[in-house]
């Protein structure tokens, strides 16, 4: 087992790059924000009075800074879109280097912002952070499930919801005021994403395409061992071979599936579901909801101010540790045990949180129970739906479709994201802690759908786990009939 470990140091070298410049990338920019927040307002304030004579007024200029935090999500959505056909053009190792550059654009633009005088500046930094989250998250799925052998593919792909939580936990830390979270300090603060985009563009070089993509999609047969040899140190490939021709001949030669095929293939339809509901939908379980919240309950509790930002640092670090932990389970337990259970119990503790909540003003203990309840669904969350949501895709979708799945899955999550930044302010003053009830539904519907409907594709390669779903896609139909609409479904 150790030798095995050893010998694929170059397969988790480069799991350590595609991290490092992919959804690292997004966790800190997501978490980096909170610091900066009155020190880029008292900037829009200032460029607005020397261009206007005017201090700007308040509401004009929370709505600037609404639309700096929440372009984001715009720029995420549109590089997911792209997500679908720059790596599929120009391959996987071209894209990343590609969306390197985007991060070094938006990186200039945050350090000159101040200089120029000019907040428009930080708007167009933070779409291209944007894209280069959303199109980075989507290729590093695609890169590093497609350098994989079948036993490591799990644990391997989970890495990126590691990387996303350990970018969180590095912006909440630089972000302190007493490191970079200053008024001469914060264009430095935005910038930081430079960082991790010129370490992957550098070190991406001395490293191949990705395995699968070359032999499938491109017919480079040499190419694809080659890799394979590189990345694994194995001499006996042939299995491997086997099953990418496998792959290679159900999509009888047919081009890339588009967002359309997708949505519309019956051969599909149960895997469409699985992205649609339990993964890309994983933002209305309501983790970004409890993280919000969770600041009146920390303040219920008598939390000082000044303590809170080291108390959102503790929230990151833990999901970090569970994260990890569920790359550790997710071969043993599978995704199917670790998401459905998962679902289920967060929707427990959240009906017990909406209950306490409740009734926080009649016990002094109750605020403390809170507490306690929100890093437990934290921890909940982190060991199954986070991880899992992520990994999946890459299990269920045959290499033809997973490019337009992930764009058809990452625009889901933007969009939620989007949505759920700008509206779940205003439902909290009107619901109050009932808001909760909503993500509840959510738990509890996707935690039945997942352990009475899906298959564990746990030790399966992507062919048997299309077979798998094909007793659902066609459960209506002989195996014969099946089996010849398998084929038949992928010719358009």
């Amino acid at each position: 087992c150790l030798s095995r470990k050893v010998r694929y140091w170059r397969l988790y070298l480069l799991t350590l790059v595609l991290g490092i410049g992919g959804s690292f990338q997004l966790g800190m920019q997501v978490s980096i924000m909170a610091s900066p927040a009155e020190h880029i307002q008292s900037f829009v304030n200032q460029t607005w009075l020397r261009r206007y004579e005017v201090p700007v007024n308040d509401s004009t200029n929370m709505l600037i800074w609404s639309f700096i935090v929440s372009v984001f999500s715009l720029g995420g959505w549109v590089g997911a879109i792209h997500s679908g056909s720059l790596p599929v053009t120009y391959g996987r190792k071209k894209a990343l280097l590609f969306n390197n550059i985007v991060a070094l654009i938006a990186a200039v633009l945050m350090v000159f912002s101040p200089m120029a005088k000019s907040f428009e500046m930080i708007l167009l930094g933070r779409f291209l952070y944007g894209y280069n989250a959303g199109l980075g998250w989507n290729v590093h799925l695609m890169y590093l499930g497609e350098s994989s052998p079948k036993k490591l593919r799990g644990f391997l792909t989970i890495t990126i919801n590691i990387f996303n939580s350990l970018g969180k936990v590095m912006g909440q830390i630089v972000g302190i005021k007493s490191l970079m979270g200053t008024d001469d300090m914060w264009p430095w603060l935005m910038a930081l994403g430079g960082l991790p985009a010129i370490l992957q563009f550098v070190t991406l070089l001395f490293f191949p395409e990705a395995p699968r993509y070359l032999y499938i999609d491109k017919g480079d047969t040499e190419g694809c061992k080659k890799a394979l040899h590189w990345l694994w140190q194995e001499d006996d490939l042939q299995m491997e071979m086997d099953e990418m021709g496998k792959e290679r001949a159900s999509m009888q030669g047919q081009k890339v599936k588009t967002i359309w095929d997708v949505l519309t293939s019956r051969c599909v339809r149960w895997q469409l579901l699985v992205l649609v509901i339990p993964c890309a939908g994983v933002q209305f379980c309501g983790f970004n909801a409890i993280y919000f919240y969770a600041f009146n309950i920390f303040r219920e509790a008598g939390v000082a101010e000044d303590k809170m930002h080291y108390l959102s640092i503790g929230i990151g670090a833990t999901d970090l540790i569970t994260i990890t932990l569920c790359s550790l389970l997710i071969d043993r337990a599978g995704r199917k045990m670790l998401m459905g259970y998962g679902y289920l119990l967060m929707g427990i503790l959240m009906s017990v949180l909406i209950v306490m909540l409740s009734i926080k003003d009649q016990y002094s203990w109750v605020p403390y129970a809170n507490i306690a309840l929100i890093f437990s669904v934290i921890c909940v969350y982190g060991l199954g739906p986070s991880g899992i949501a992520s990994t999946l895709p890459a299990d269920i979708f045959l290499q033809a479709w997973r490019p337009s799945a992930y764009v058809i899955s990452g625009s889901i999550n933007w969009l939620s994201l989007f949505l759920i930044g700008m509206f779940f302010p205003f439902i909290v003053d009107e619901l109050g802690q009932f808001c909760f009830l909503i993500f509840v539904a959510y738990c509890i519907f996707s935690a039945a759908f997942i352990l009475y409907f899906i298959p564990e594709t746990k030790g399966k390669s992507t062919v048997e786990i299309m077979e798998d779903f094909n007793k659902l896609n066609y459960k209506n139909r002989g195996t014969d009939t099946e089996k010849g609409d398998f084929v038949m479904a992928t010719k358009f």
